[in-house]
């Protein structure tokens, strides 16, 4: 059964979360367009053995996303600004020791721009599938601004009808579905695009000040999520491995080897 939501009156907004487990604190970040627990019921991933491993996971809609608040300015979106969400979301919940952080896409860029800042706050970083970055994030530009545009005629729910039902990566061909719903209102949504649009990691020499024990966590076949951004992370970051799950027999290792690493 999952826990009721509170909320967080932070930054000019109100973001929901809730928190299962006990023991040393965990943060999931979601993806662009997911919400706290969207990706676990779709089947893309599965903490439950993070929270009952010893860790009491605080799962949080981002802002705009799920039950959270959020305005209609692209600049709200970026991953700078949804960095200083998460830090002061984990100030505002009472969360005093470093915490261990687990991340996806947006969640995973939100996770390194935060612990770029503020490096004291985390323990150890999960990041799983890395979004395209640097080389490969200039080709998004055009598509997200395209889709906002799309979606300020349309809506949301006429995007989730183009979408291809087939998985993203070999590696969910399992997973209960292969679409998730977007969990953004038509009115934020080409917001959050070109937020996303406008965003990038620092560069590398940057990110090597990032120093914490990371696990990084990539699935093949997948263009907004490419391997490359895996290994150029992997690369980057001197204290860090990448796992690449081309099936689901090895996508259904990330639960426990992400207990594992954060034990």
């Amino acid at each position: 059964m999952t826990p009721a939501f509170r909320f967080a009156d932070i930054r000019g907004t109100r973001l929901a979360w809730n928190s299962t487990g006990r023991g040393r604190p965990a943060v999931w970040a979601h993806g662009m367009s997911a919400n706290a627990y969207l990706q676990e019921s779709g089947g893309q991933f599965d903490w439950r053995p993070v929270s009952s491993g010893g860790h009491r996971l605080i799962r949080y809609d981002a802002r705009g996303h799920g039950r959270s608040d959020g305005g209609r300015t692209p600049a709200e979106y970026t991953w700078p600004e949804l960095a200083l969400d998460l830090l002061a979301l984990l100030d505002d919940v009472g969360v005093d020791d470093p915490v261990d952080a687990i991340g996806s896409s947006m969640g995973t860029a939100t996770i390194l721009t935060a612990a770029l800042d503020r490096p004291r706050r985390f323990r150890r970083l999960v990041l799983t599938t890395p979004p395209t970055i640097w080389e490969t994030r200039r080709a998004q530009v055009p598509i997200r601004e395209s889709t906002a545009v799309f979606v300020e005629r349309r809506g949301v729910r006429a995007l989730e009808r183009l979408s291809v039902d087939a998985p993203a990566s070999p590696a969910l061909a399992d997973a209960r579905r292969f679409v998730n719903p977007i969990a953004v209102s038509s009115a934020r949504y080409p917001a959050v695009l070109r937020g996303s649009a406008v965003s990038d990691l620092p560069a590398a020499e940057r990110l090597s000040a990032v120093g914490h024990p990371t696990l990084i966590l990539a699935w093949t076949g997948d263009e907004t999520h490419p391997v490359s951004s895996a290994e150029a992370l992997a690369a980057a970051l001197p204290n860090a491995d990448v796992r690449v799950a081309a099936t689901p027999t090895e996508l259904a290792t990330w639960s426990g080897l992400t207990r594992d690493f954060l034990a």
